[in-house]
């Protein structure tokens, strides 16, 4: 079956990439990882047949993820996925789709055109860039073309996006470099030194996920893994608990919550004002560590949502901005 041409919003995240199709919604949601043969450059497996592969391959096949920290840190795999992945979305087309990817908010020059060189060699007619807070904005639901400030929070797998909106763009906004992949490097660097064993990556993001959590808890929860003894070489089993992870966790939860009082402080008075009204809004995986927003509405004093979906709200509101291309292309044929 023939397709002409679609129109496709992409989250190109560092854990997952996830693809929203007009017409469709959201058809493809899938961790960014890619799994290379070093002899040949030949692509083995994308997406969750290479995250099984993760820290589990011979010498010749290295599983990788192309973006770190929320841009491109490896060009040439990161086009053979979204070559991959958009084939997958269009099956067969006649005319290439026009895509619109989401980005960090204070991402470089450079890095922006690396984005856009990848998706059009993938097969893109043509690429659009959309910011993160102002995609996740619009996928939470939230009407950012008003003169009022929103305040979005989006935890990532490589950064944390956080914008004060109004008018339909960002007045304030910040980037970090710490978001769900950085609280798994706690938590590895956290069992290494409490109980002397090594664990991968796919343990530390599982103990995030299960018992992991950023303030006090009612009631202590555990869970047992199995790591490689730092010791003896062999492997060992140990039980963790929620107050353990509230440990190792707490300083880079403590980053984003500085992170979001330095916009704060930046904000225009009147913009802060509606803030202090409406809340802020929490979007992105990373947003979903127990607790996290309980402990940014105690330091802040201003009331904290999770937005529904909100894994899926950078997807959705790039989804949604796609209505927003036929009067961008005239625009540019403006100008």
């Amino acid at each position: 079956m023939f397709n002409w041409g679609q129109d496709i919003g992409i989250d190109l995240g560092t854990a997952t990439v996830i693809a929203y199709v007009k017409g469709k919604g959201i058809v493809l949601r899938e961790p960014s990882v890619v799994a290379v043969d070093s002899n040949t450059n030949e692509v083995l497996a994308v997406g969750r047949e290479a995250r099984r592969m993760l820290g589990r391959t011979p010498g010749n096949i290295v599983a990788t993820r192309p973006l770190r920290e929320g841009v491109i840190s490896n060009y040439t795999v990161t086009e053979k996925m979204l070559k991959y992945f958009i084939s997958r979305v269009c099956g067969r087309f006649i005319f290439s789709p026009r895509i619109m990817i989401c980005i960090p908010s204070q991402v470089t020059e450079v890095e922006k055109k690396a984005v856009i060189d990848a998706a059009t060699q993938a097969g893109a007619r043509k690429v659009y860039l959309i910011e993160e807070p102002i995609a996740a904005a619009i996928g939470a639901g939230i009407d950012i073309a008003k003169p009022c400030g929103n305040m979005v929070v989006d935890i990532g797998g490589g950064t944390t996006d956080i914008a004060v909106i109004s008018l339909g763009g960002s007045v304030v906004s910040t980037s970090l470099k710490i978001a769900g992949d950085k609280f798994d490097e706690y938590i590895v660097k956290y069992i290494k030194k409490k109980h002397n064993i090594m664990i991968g990556e796919r343990t530390a993001e599982d103990l995030k996920i299960n018992i992991g959590c950023v303030y006090p808890k009612m009631q202590d929860t555990e869970m047992e893994i199995r790591g490689r003894d730092l010791i003896d070489g062999l492997p060992k089993t140990v039980t963790v608990y929620s107050s353990e992870m509230l440990e190792a966790l707490i300083e880079p939860a403590l980053m984003i919550v500085d992170a979001v009082h330095s916009v704060l402080e930046r904000t225009p008075p009147e913009l802060a004002a509606d803030i202090s009204d409406k809340g802020i809004y929490m979007t992105g995986g990373g947003c979903l560590v127990d607790g996290l927003d309980k402990l940014l509405q105690e330091k802040t004093g201003i009331n904290v949502m999770i937005a529904q979906d909100a894994i899926s709200c950078v997807a959705l509101g790039t989804g949604k901005a796609l209505d927003t291309l036929d009067s961008l292309d005239v625009k540019n044929r403006r100008r």
